[in-house]
């Protein structure tokens, strides 16, 4: 993993005050790019970052945010709902479309064509306003995620498309001015809040800078090659960027850029959506970017909290890839469409979709029985489930969504004790089948074996990711097992009536009353003494 430490970041000049402006090494905000390319023996000529703090308790330190201990609601949440939803959903083909568009050989840019036109005459800033949000409805969609269990949502602030969705003080490509000209942010956080939800913002800005870099180049077929795309024309560079040769290739060493001049755009922008709207949550999609000026951000975040609430109540979500800076104890692990192994000590985060990032026709959702299951496994861990509910680019829900929320709703008005407010037990689980660890590893199959524990207080729930038929023996509660303790009774949830059982030397067996769920079942389990 590549990390930017504060001396490589300011190429060995001291942070001169913790509070204020941060000296650095570097180059002139306007020549950063130019310098660059040039001779790397030129005298590089100071530049200041702007990174106004919070006063507070944490600094943009590694030492002072390690300080950080993960709030207790975030704890206690288990399961939260994502609006990963955009411009980027008006072709219906999927994530990632404002750069792929770009790039000859790729289907968006067969779409595109063949759909818009030419990327010289058509790009992604026309496609902008075709994004109307006509159905867009915050205040029914929030009662779905509600019932449906969610204790946070979590709003798009930015993507890698450099698209604002809040009334932006530093961005004219913004929401509030162009496109469905709304607020989605402060629309999505006043309906979350008027429900009791904890709400968070995510913002994928930090890459924008690399990632969009195939708009500035041009077209390979017949009869326009040759002839640039749209994000070379410098009045657009607002959007697409200013000119630049430090594309991402690929690889974590990338996905971030050194040009200190977006760094200071990144602070500014993200700080006002911080700032703008109190978010409980702030999700980076990578690494904390940039060195100290992203360590500003977290410790102005942290400390704002601890202003309103009198402690910090704030979580930052940050992943482990190798770009940027990772810390596990300084803020909340997130894992995209995957899971850490075993009960991990501190918190954590899987982030996934129930299908396309971004709405895709003909695309495969998952099943409610494969997210409830994901969701077992995760709590069982010391985890948390970040679900994004694909929308359809006018903002209501296609019927995979509905169907999934629907039963999401049905399931937790039965089984959700055994996944809100629980901490895990001494073991995550036991059963033939284990879910592969890491990020982009989703797809694991589970039967009625395999069983994942929760606890709440001095009861334990065991949860069945299937239906067992007849009868269910859980390992751990046999007589002869490491933790071994007399059962006092087992209760399906859903049911009034205690399980028959018998706790033999090599597993308790339960009988598995008539009603058990087809998708997963919390047997809640007391001891005597």
């Amino acid at each position: 993993m590549v990390k930017l430490t504060k001396r490589s970041l300011l190429g060995g000049v001291p942070l001169m005050g913790a509070w204020g402006a941060v000296a650095g090494a570097g180059f002139a905000a306007s020549k950063a790019t130019a310098a660059a390319d040039g001779d790397a023996c030129q005298p590089k000529p100071p530049v200041r970052y702007d990174l106004p703090v919070a006063k507070g308790p944490f600094q943009p330190t590694p030492e002072s945010l390690k300080t950080y201990q993960a709030p207790d609601w975030f704890r206690d949440a288990k399961f939260g709902i994502w609006s990963h939803w955009g411009p980027q959903a008006v072709p219906r083909v999927g994530d990632w479309y404002a750069r792929n568009l770009y790039i000859p050989g790729h289907f968006h840019n067969t779409h595109h064509v063949k759909t818009y036109g030419q990327p010289s005459k058509f790009g992604y800033k026309d496609i902008i306003p075709l994004w109307k949000a006509e159905k867009f409805d915050p205040e029914g969609l929030m009662d779905l995620y509600a019932a449906a269990g969610a204790k946070y949502f979590v709003s798009m602030g930015v993507h890698h498309d450099n698209f604002d969705l809040w009334k932006s003080k530093h961005h004219k490509w913004n929401a509030v001015a162009m496109g469905p000209k709304r607020d989605i942010v402060g629309e999505w956080a006043a309906a979350a809040r008027k429900r009791g939800l904890r709400f968070g913002v995510s913002e994928h800005l930090g890459a924008s800078h690399n990632w969009f870099h195939p708009s500035h180049l041009y077209n390979q077929t017949w009869p326009e090659n040759g002839v640039a795309y749209d994000g070379a024309d410098p009045q657009y560079a607002d959007l697409y960027h200013p000119a630049h040769n430090e594309p991402y290739r690929g690889t974590a060493d990338t996905w971030y850029t050194k040009d200190p001049a977006f760094h200071q755009i990144w602070y500014n922008r993200i700080q006002d959506l911080i700032d703008s709207y109190e978010p409980d949550l702030l999700y980076s999609d990578g690494g904390l970017p940039f060195g100290v000026v992203g360590r500003s951000l977290v410790a102005h975040m942290y400390n704002k909290s601890v202003a309103r609430a009198g402690r910090n109540e704030a979580v930052y979500n940050g992943k482990d890839f190798g770009s940027g800076e990772f810390y596990k104890e300084a803020f909340v692990q997130d894992v995209e469409r995957g899971v850490l192994k075993g009960i991990n000590p501190y918190p954590w985060q899987t982030c996934t979709s129930n299908g396309d990032w971004f709405y895709s026709d003909g695309f495969k959702y998952k099943t409610s029985t494969e997210v409830i299951h994901m969701l077992c496994d995760i709590v069982s861990k010391n985890g948390n489930l970040l679900m994004n509910v694909v929308q359809y680019p006018d903002g209501s829900l296609p019927p995979e969504s509905q169907t999934l929320l629907a039963d999401l709703s049905a399931w937790m008005k039965v089984n959700g004790e055994a996944i809100h407010g629980t901490r895990p037990w001494t073991q995550f689980g036991e059963g033939p089948t284990e879910a592969a660890e890491g990020a982009f590893q989703e797809g694991t199959a589970y039967t009625a074996q395999d069983i994942r524990f929760t606890t709440r207080g001095k009861t334990l729930y065991a949860i069945s990711l299937g239906k067992p038929e007849g009868r269910l023996a859980i390992q751990a509660l046999g007589k002869n097992a490491k933790q071994a303790r007399q059962v006092k009774q087992v209760r399906l949830l859903g049911t009034s009536k205690p399980c028959r059982l018998q706790q033999e030397a090599g597993a308790l067996v339960i009988k598995v009353p008539q009603g058990a769920s087809p998708m997963a079942n919390a047997f809640e389990i007391t001891f005597r003494g």
